[in-house]
């Protein structure tokens, strides 16, 4: 499992490099991978300090943290 959460952080990586700023069903339906792996693949990434989230009043925007 953690090699799966691992490769799916990657996505999310690549993902948000492309696409900027999203919200959280956007990341998810982006990703296509099951919603939980997301939300797991996310916390580590967040855990390390590589993305940023903004709760929002529905959900949540996720964006790459920029460098410097």
């Amino acid at each position: 499992m953690i090699t799966q959460i691992g490769i799916v952080a990657g996505e999310i990586w690549h993902y948000l490099d492309q696409h900027g700023e999203v919200t959280l069903p956007v990341l998810v339906r982006g990703i296509d991978k099951p919603e939980d792996v997301v939300l797991m693949s996310l916390g580590w990434l967040a855990r390390e300090g590589h993305v940023v989230l903004h709760q929002t009043d529905k959900s949540y925007k996720v964006s790459l943290r920029k460098e410097g």
